[in-house]
């Protein structure tokens, strides 16, 4: 399958792109910048945030969170105000907060990172009624998805560097186990596939998987063999969201950085949003519960 373009945004780093009361959001992480998209127009609104922003989430208690650089915070687009919710990572200036999944208790699940792509800093948080808490999840360089299954009773937590996804079954208290191996793509057929980056479930618990430096997405199905194939015509695909009226149409999210100027000048839709059909419609839409 071919995806079509959709909208130019030419962000440098579009990702988070999700589903919120019949609009497309997504953000552009290193220019601080949120959008909102009604897909009927394609009228776009922006907001600017005071640091990089990796996710922006709908709240059951009041309007929407937004995963900034120093941690969650809640944001109001009437008036473009952004609240500190809780700080992470208050000794590593350098990390920043990258992407980020509503469980079924309303618990946010985030991945931090190394801004500068090193250390392996990045760790995984849950934000549960506005307190913070740093999951076992062991820390890696870049952290992605995660992905909660439908049923909230898995966490896929993608290992963008090591070019893995890891499953872990979410206990009664919130707290993953120690997981066990869902997908890795360092095998010989797979080599020329990329490095995963945002990851989603949809309603039949099949993993949506971007991959950036491999111009596809592609769905795996709960015991990890592949389904769905999605070409593009960019190399940096970084995530997808399913929504529209019937939840099967999929949100692509692309990436100039990492492009060199003679890459750039060959992928002119570079950084822009991408759709396509999709058999398996989307998730139920979970609100936060801070």
């Amino acid at each position: 399958m071919l995806a079509e373009h959709f909208l130019t945004i030419g962000a440098q780093l579009g990702e988070g792109p999700t589903w919120i009361e019949g609009a497309l959001w997504f953000v552009d992480i290193k220019n601080n910048t949120i959008f909102r998209v009604d897909p009927a127009t394609k009228d776009v609104t922006r907001w600017s945030a005071p640091e990089h922003v990796g996710w922006v989430l709908p709240s059951a208690v009041h309007g929407l969170i937004a995963g900034l650089q120093s941690g969650p915070h809640r944001f109001d687009p009437a008036d473009g105000s952004f609240t500190r919710i809780a700080q992470v990572h208050a000794d590593q200036p350098d990390n920043r907060l990258n992407d980020a999944a509503i469980d079924a208790e309303g618990r946010i699940w985030f991945g931090s990172m190394d801004n500068l792509e090193e250390s392996e800093s990045g760790a995984v948080f849950v934000l549960d009624k506005g307190a913070v808490t740093r999951t076992p999840i062991p820390a890696i360089t870049i952290t992605n998805g995660p992905a909660i299954s439908p049923c909230g009773g898995f966490v896929y937590h993608v290992d963008t560097l090591a070019r893995t996804v890891t499953r872990f079954a979410i206990g009664a208290d919130g707290t993953p186990d120690t997981g066990t191996p869902f997908l890795d793509f360092n095998t010989p057929e797979r080599a020329d596939w990329g490095y995963p980056d945002g990851a989603i479930c949809d309603a039949e618990g099949g993993v949506w998987q971007g991959f950036f430096s491999g111009g596809a997405a592609r769905r795996f199905a709960p015991d990890g063999t592949l389904t769905d194939e999605v070409r593009f015509p960019v190399s940096n695909i970084t995530k997808i969201t399913l929504g529209g009226e019937d939840g099967r149409t999929a949100f692509a999210t692309s990436a100039r950085q990492g492009l060199s100027e003679q890459e750039l000048a060959e992928q002119t839709m570079a950084g822009d949003i991408f759709t396509f059909r999709v058999a398996v419609p989307a998730a139920p839409v979970r609100k936060a519960n801070t």
